[in-house]
């Protein structure tokens, strides 16, 4: 037993020569040295473009910067004062109580979260319109909208040109209801960037006069991009309509080829789940249709898309929205 005990006191001294050894190891060592500070300001913003829509505002869009950690906003400028601060999200804006047939100056600036900001955007510039009489008839709706991939990220959209009573002085292109990109009321064309790899959109375009009358939504032109090198094929329903009648609203789809009947959508609108439609049995062939009731006042505006449920139990890609008003 007694030759146990210089075992155990030879233990006991080495234990403690590693814990004074650790401890001058962490006393050399020192704290913990701070994140180096963030001082590289972001990129200048490119792509400027400033369009008047009428005799007081302009629409002012670009591209975005870059940052080598994050662009958390943006400024605009005319002449050479910020009228606009805005997130990192956005990259487009309407500048707006301008003098009519005013010839104005833009630039945009980029920032950072440290606060380090870009140096100006090139200097673009925009002619307000001449201040006309009142003026309460809108535009027509521009026709035959059709899209077209530019890759799997753009788009290059088409449509024949609306008429009004003055004239149209801007297109307005929208996509689910909220305007991404505006053109003047001279061109037919819109390129559009930015877009997701293996996704359905749908885009409509408005056209509007120099009093801000807008026209009636075109017809939609549905756009699926392309998916990415060895991403799986897109699964949405496809040919999705929506009409409004006295209290309810309709409806139709061509559910996605999925090698097994489809059983079950999810309906969202607006952006938020909102019911399952599942088939008790073998759903139908060809085209589906679901009504639902709303009680909402006329007027009220959804916007509503469709997935399916795939037959491993996961949720397919979302539809091409519709936009629809309540009767």
């Amino acid at each position: 037993m007694d030759g146990g005990r210089p075992v155990q006191r030879t233990l006991t001294a080495s234990l403690l020569t590693a814990l004074a050894l650790a401890l001058t190891l962490t006393a050399c060592a020192g704290p913990a040295a701070p994140a180096p500070k963030d001082t590289r300001a972001p990129t200048a913003p490119t792509g400027v473009t400033a369009t008047a829509g009428s005799a007081s505002t302009v629409h002012v869009m670009w591209s975005a910067a870059t940052d080598d950690r994050a662009v958390t906003g943006y400024a605009v400028y005319r002449e050479g004062r910020e009228v606009k601060d805005l997130p990192a999200t956005t990259l487009m804006t309407d500048v707006v109580g301008l003098t009519p047939a005013t010839r104005h100056r833009f630039t945009v600036r980029a920032r950072d979260a440290a606060g380090n900001v870009s140096a100006p955007s090139a200097t673009v510039t925009a002619t307000t319109l001449p201040a006309a009489a009142e003026d309460r008839t809108p535009p027509t709706a521009p026709t035959a909208l059709r899209a077209t991939a530019d890759g799997n990220r753009a788009a290059t959209l088409h449509w024949s040109p609306a008429r009004d009573d003055t004239r149209v002085t801007a297109y307005d292109v929208y996509q689910a209801d909220t305007r991404i990109h505006t053109v003047p009321g001279t061109a037919t064309t819109a390129h559009l960037t930015g877009l997701r790899p293996g996704t359905a959109y749908a885009f409509t375009v408005r056209a509007r006069d120099a009093a801000e009358n807008s026209s009636p939504d075109s017809t939609p032109a549905d756009l699926t991009t392309s998916p990415s090198p060895g991403a799986p094929p897109n699964t949405a329903p496809t040919a999705l309509t929506a009409t409004a009648t006295q209290g309810e609203i309709t409806l139709t789809w061509t559910p996605p080829k999925t090698g097994a009947p489809v059983t079950h959508h999810e309906l969202h609108l607006n952006g938020r789940f909102a019911t399952t439609i599942v088939w008790g049995t073998t759903p139908p062939p060809g085209r589906a249709t679901y009504t639902f009731a709303v009680q909402d006042p006329p007027g009220t505006r959804y916007t509503l898309t469709l997935r399916a449920q795939l037959p491993d139990g996961t949720w397919g890609d979302f539809s091409a929205p519709r936009t629809v008003v309540v009767r």
